[in-house]
């Protein structure tokens, strides 16, 4: 079964030579289709440049050993064969790319190759690696790297610590506990051996993936080590390094704002539901939103919902207790300021109310999902608990009581039918579903 054709990638071309050229120089296109090369092998150079704009590191040779520089070189991620006449790369307004994954070459099934950053931030991020460096305006951003205070620090570790952590921006690790940061190292999988706490079998080039990695963008991060294969409301990991990642291929919430009622009723419904998985679930972590719009989470082909993109969650481990980022801004360097200006606070960890994401949810993508929906009265019910759930000056247990309410009026308006492949045919037999 050949790749099927996505509809971000009308005019990719496929296979591993168009990656060649595109990563290669994110501005060049040529007039002729690139051709193919008789093996796999044939086409791995050790000195391969992969572009700094597009991977954040200098080389090929800096993602080597990584599971997606594997499935590139073989060819189990091909882009789908496009219909344009001329080999160009794709848009940079684009903040993912449709692709097929195999590791059979028999059945394919498709897949996102996501910017962790903009084209634009990555600018702003490699001038600001070099002029902590006084280089000139280009410069080999892997050796500056190495060379700061942080990574030396990094190379003597044997286990990530809060304090090798602190001052970077992500709200993963506002707050970070010892065991958020072992279960980090632990579930980190562009390792060999893989599972253990201590950091005795990264390299140093392994180290520095993870702390650039963390520092960019923490969704890779969040994708391995909360897997949805273990219940978590994420898609499947695939793949990452430097400023790219490739994770199963989802649908944006907002394509299903003009959605019937019952599929909206459903995907509300699921919604909460995630929302009240990261409030509370067994392993005692709380998730929380930092801001969220619809585009945040997506849509598989069954019809499950998940979050699409987690890199604005936090997490507070409430069976442990997290370490406040006290004295964060002592900590901050070049690593701190590679997505956000140098000077953006997070607030406290402890600020944060179990009503947040409820909030978040309910005032910005709720009611584009669900106005207008369905007759009266159901929909004036919907509205007032939607009013209660958004208002942030309520106290907790009034925002988690209207959402419940609003659970309560949306379960019997979703539907039991094969368009939600993810409950059916067991919604047919069983209310829990």
């Amino acid at each position: 079964m050949e790749p099927r054709l996505g509809p971000k990638a009308a005019a990719l071309h496929l296979g591993w030579p168009f990656l060649l050229l595109w990563v290669s120089s994110l501005s060049y296109s040529v007039s002729s289709p690139a051709s193919p090369s008789p093996s796999p092998v044939s086409r791995v150079r050790t000195s391969y440049n992969l572009g700094r704009t597009f991977l954040g590191l200098d080389k090929c040779n800096a993602c080597i050993g990584t599971s997606i520089c594997k499935k590139f070189f073989k060819e189990e991620i091909r882009f789908d064969n496009g219909l344009a006449l001329h080999l160009r790369p794709p848009p940079d307004d684009l903040p993912s790319y449709s692709a097929n994954y195999s590791d059979d070459f028999k059945t394919w099934r498709p897949v996102e190759i996501s910017r962790l950053v903009s084209k634009q931030q990555n600018k702003i991020s490699d001038g600001r690696i070099c002029a902590s460096a006084a280089a000139p305006k280009t410069c080999s951003i892997e050796r500056v790297l190495r060379k700061t205070g942080r990574f030396q620090k990094w190379l003597q570790a044997k286990r990530l610590t809060p304090d090798l952590v602190r001052g970077l921006s992500s709200p993963l690790l506002r707050c970070p506990s010892q065991r958020l940061l072992d279960r980090v190292v632990r579930r980190y999988a562009e390792v060999a051996d893989a599972g253990s706490i201590f950091m005795d079998h990264f390299t140093d080039r392994d180290k520095l993936r993870l702390l650039y990695t963390l520092a960019v963008n923490t969704h890779p991060v969040l994708l391995q080590i909360f897997p949805g294969a273990e219940g978590w409301p994420l898609p499947k990991y695939l793949g990452s390094c430097g400023r790219f990642l490739v994770s199963t291929s989802t649908s944006p919430l907002q394509e299903f704002y003009g959605a019937p009622p019952d599929q909206a009723a459903d995907l509300a419904y699921q919604l909460l539901g995630v929302l009240e998985s990261l409030r509370s679930n067994d392993l005692n972590y709380f998730f929380y939103f930092t801001h969220v719009d619809a585009g945040m989470f997506g849509i598989f082909n069954n019809g499950h919902l998940f979050i699409r993109d987690a890199s604005a969650l936090g997490v507070i481990d409430r069976q442990e207790g997290s370490q406040a980022a006290s004295g964060a801004g002592d900590n901050k360097d070049i690593f701190s300021c590679l997505v956000s200006g140098c000077q953006t606070e997070l607030p406290s960890c402890d600020t944060i109310p179990e009503k947040q994401n409820l909030v978040l949810v309910c005032s910005r993508v709720l009611p584009l999902l669900l106005q207008a929906k369905f007759p009266s009265p159901v929909q004036e019910e919907i509205d007032a608990e939607l009013t209660r759930c958004a208002d942030g000056t309520r106290p907790d247990p009034e925002v988690l009581g209207a959402a419940s309410r609003l659970k309560d009026i949306l379960r019997p308006l979703r539907t039991c039918d094969p368009r939600f492949a993810y409950r059916y045919p067991d919604c047919k037999y069983n209310d829990k579903f």
